[in-house]
């Protein structure tokens, strides 16, 4: 199913990559900081919850076959790591924190 190249397009896909530690996907961890479509480029800034996490390039390459995969008309997909501002578990959707069962925010 061919979808529009859209940065909600680029989000859905990236629902799909998740993170091997805790086992949820790298949008509902808030580890997506910035999708930015302009015609057929995607360009994806996104963190780790630690700079030392070794699975910063796993995830990046990940990341980017995801994207190739669902949303083929991208003909330039760069995903890049970033480090600022720091990740923090503030930035958890309420459907990451009930999957590790984490008090939700009221």
């Amino acid at each position: 199913m061919m979808h529009a190249l859209s940065q909600e397009s680029v989000r859905e896909a990236l629902q799909h990559v998740i993170d091997p530690e805790v086992g949820v996907n790298i949008v509902d961890l808030g580890l997506v900081y910035r999708i930015e479509v302009m015609d057929k480029r995607v360009e994806v800034d996104m963190t780790m919850t630690s700079a030392a996490c070794p699975l910063g390039a796993q995830l990046q390459e990940e990341a980017q076959a995801a994207i190739r995969r669902h949303l083929p008309e991208a003909e330039s997909i760069a995903v890049q790591l970033v480090w600022g501002p720091p990740w923090t578990p503030e930035r958890m959707s309420p459907r990451a924190r009930r999957q590790l069962g984490w008090p939700t925010k009221g």
